[in-house]
């Protein structure tokens, strides 16, 4: 199965998109909408979930782009 995506804070300033047990990722954007972009292209070819980090590095958003186990219409 593959990894989960998310959108962090880098370090200094701009935005990172790292993908779950790969390491620090090496990708920064200048803008965290640019990274979204990116991550979510990402999220939807690999069919799993994005999570979008505030710059508090709390999850402020989560999409799924996956197999979702529930049985909901819409």
């Amino acid at each position: 199965m593959a990894a989960n995506i998310h959108v962090v804070p880098a370090d200094g300033n701009g935005w990172a998109v790292e993908t779950e047990g790969a390491g620090r990722s090496n990708v920064h954007y200048q803008s965290q909408e640019d990274a979204i972009k990116a991550a979510t292209e990402r999220a939807k070819e690999a069919k799993v979930e994005l999570f979008i980090h505030g710059r508090d590095g709390q999850i402020r958003e989560r999409n799924s782009f996956g197999h979702d186990p529930r049985n909901v219409k819409g």
